[in-house]
């Protein structure tokens, strides 16, 4: 030990004897090893990396020349959004221990930061003031790590990822402690533990660290209780991360991961967005069954910034680049816009105007209205096509679904009435029931696709009746009363009873549905398969010329491509900055076709004592 010591003191010999004299007089002596001269700069060190992000806080400018950090810090207060790409551009090394060393420099960030509102507020406030946490959110340009969540291994754990995905379920808020305050029970002395953030959880110490008086009798093993009172928390919640459905290879399961947010990323994220998350991939103990494995753990991420997708579903309201709104305006202004949008639904599909019309007046939408005593009057715009197999009707469907900004596509026979409204569903962690979404909740604001329409189950059916017209949906499950919002289009398509369509019975034997459903399609088509040599002969020319021009070159898959784009942020556009009205003249005309109409159903009736297939409501009208 002697020699220990005197090897670390040989440094300081240079100083002079002076500093040696009494080196053997049983004194402790030690050496500033950690702050010695080479590591002045080395952000390795703590106290070094926490005075450089101090630095870039007050000192890194935009290419406006404008202090970005300092101005955003003094505008919030409590948070503070930082560029990954702009701590490289300052300091490399503080960019890559950040990286690789989330949970050690993370807080030293967080402090840096607080610590300089302290000092700006100081400069411009006179008032007493107290040191604010900052909570520091991170968010990059260009994704590092990880390419999906398949990708993610065990050589990232503890590092910072970035994962894109859809969040499909969020949890309740709960308080999570940051510190814990002790009593001993025996000699009443407190003490405070600090509690690692994320799900990691804290120990208790085993022994009281209190020097007992002479005589008193020492305190036992395990004397700690907690006083969760005078404890610090902050929110905390938990969202399911599932992966993207472009990221998932043919025929698997989509794979999900568990986000934990914190503070200020509370309530932020509602279920069905998609989005782009940096977070620290940290894991935690898995739950302990009869065999406890204490080598196996669970991973989660710890989330340090999250971004939503613009061009996903998600449901912000879009943003719209200047470039794009004049080249929207444009295109409104010419005099053929309507036919250039006709045409531009399903183009591979050949004929059909009437129906391509439809759809693009359903992608579109009409305008919601809000009656002044609260009676809401939809402004969806309900389809059926009904007809023999072989007509494009499916195809019109994954049109639309890939065209509309929010659409979710499912087929008559692989759906219940739980999976259309919304499911109530038992948490496997506490035991509470919670609501699943189903189709139409998740499709709200959008498109909902049902295929094979005639092979739904009655009760099924039923089931979507009050989506269709009220637009909400109504649950009254295991203790669960609520109302869900499902203000979508449906678009749907159904073979008749037979599976063709028989020109010998009457429309309504072809048409096998109950009335109650039909009233609630506003456009119902029949789509039969007609036998003519002359557009025989144009179907086959047209179904040729798409095979062969779809394997001459992928230049024209690229404009294609362009223009799907351009009709979706298209359509998105007009459903956030347009709400039509209708003028004197289109009502006049709409209050006499529907008397007109209402009148010939009429006349047919008391000719044929029989009541039209297709009936015509006030519900027709009012849609």
């Amino acid at each position: 030990a002697l020699r220990r010591s005197t090897a670390s003191r040989r440094p300081r010999e240079r100083h002079g004897r002076g500093a040696m004299a009494g080196w053997d007089e049983g004194n402790v002596f030690y050496s500033d090893q950690r702050y010695t001269a080479d590591e002045e700069d080395n952000p390795a060190v703590g106290h070094v990396a926490e005075r450089k992000f101090a630095e870039f806080i007050r000192t890194f400018r935009s290419e406006e020349d404008e202090f970005i950090y300092r101005d955003q810090l003094l505008r919030n207060k409590n948070r503070l959004r930082i560029k990954l790409e702009h701590m490289r551009q300052f300091d490399d090394d503080l960019g890559d221990l950040l990286v690789n060393r989330p949970t050690e420099y993370l807080p030293l960030l967080e402090m840096a930061a607080s610590s300089v509102l302290l000092s700006l507020q100081a400069a411009t406030e006179e008032e007493d003031l107290t040191q604010q946490e900052v909570q520091v959110f991170l968010y990059c340009e260009t994704p590092f790590g990880p390419k999906t969540l398949r990708d993610l291994s065990s050589e990232y754990v503890s590092k910072l990822v970035t994962i894109s995905g859809i969040v499909t379920a969020a949890g309740k808020p709960k308080a999570k402690a940051t510190s814990v305050d002790l009593q001993c029970q025996n000699c009443k002395n407190k003490q405070q533990v600090a509690c690692k953030p994320g799900l990691s959880g804290v120990t208790l110490p085993r022994r009281c660290e209190l020097q007992q008086l002479e005589g008193a009798e020492p305190c036992p093993l395990d004397p700690f209780i907690v006083l969760p009172d005078s404890s610090k928390y902050i929110d905390q919640q938990i969202l399911k991360l599932q992966e993207s459905p472009e990221d998932i290879p043919t025929g698997e399961l989509p794979r999900n991961i568990m986000l934990v947010v914190d503070r200020n990323l509370v309530q932020r994220i509602v279920p069905g967005t998609r989005v782009t998350t940096i977070g620290i991939f940290s894991i935690m103990q898995a739950k302990q069954g009869s065999n406890e494995n204490f080598a196996i753990r669970q991973p989660y991420i710890r989330v340090v910034g999250l971004e939503e997708d613009a061009d996903g579903n998600s449901r912000t309201s879009p943003t719209f680049t200047l470039e794009e709104e004049q080249n929207f305006r444009e295109f409104a202004a010419q005099p053929d816009c309507l036919n250039r949008l006709f045409s531009s639904i399903a183009p591979s599909i050949f004929g059909h105007p009437d129906i391509k019309r439809a759809i693009s007046c359903l992608l579109f939408g009409g305008a919601r209205k809000r009656l002044p005593d609260g009676t809401r009057i939809r402004g969806d715009i309900n389809v059926l096509m009904l007809g023999d197999p072989s007509t494009a009707k499916s195809q019109f469907l994954k049109f639309v679904e890939q065209t509309a900004p929010i659409a979710v596509y499912t087929s008559g026979k692989g759906s219940s009435a739980a999976g259309l409204t919304a499911s109530v569903i038992r948490d496997p962690s506490s035991g509470e029931f919670y609501l699943e979404g189903g189709a139409m909740v998740l499709a709200d604001g959008g498109v909902v696709c049902i295929d094979e329409f005639d092979k739904m189950r009655v009760e099924d059916r039923v089931a979507i009746h009050e989506a269709m017209e009220q637009q909400t949906i109504s649950i009254a499950k295991a203790g669960i009363t609520t109302v869900l919002n499902s203000r979508a289009a449906v678009l749907a398509a159904a073979n008749p009873p037979s599976g063709r369509y028989d020109d010998l019975k009457s429309a309504q034997e072809n048409i096998d549905i109950q009335t109650t459903m039909l009233s609630r399609f506003d456009l119902i088509f029949i789509v039969k398969d007609e036998k003519s040599f002359s557009r025989d002969l144009e179907i086959a020319r047209h179904i040729v010329g798409v095979h062969r021009k779809a394997t001459e070159s992928n230049i024209m898959d690229s404009s294609e491509k362009a223009k799907d784009n351009f009709l979706k942020r298209y359509v998105e556009f007009c459903k956030n900055k347009c709400s039509p009205r209708l003028t004197e003249a289109a009502s006049q005309i709409l209050q006499n076709e529907y008397v007109r109409i209402r009148q010939g159903a009429r006349e047919q009736s008391v000719q044929t004592k029989d009541a039209p297939a297709v009936p015509i409501t006030v519900r027709q009208l009012e849609a």
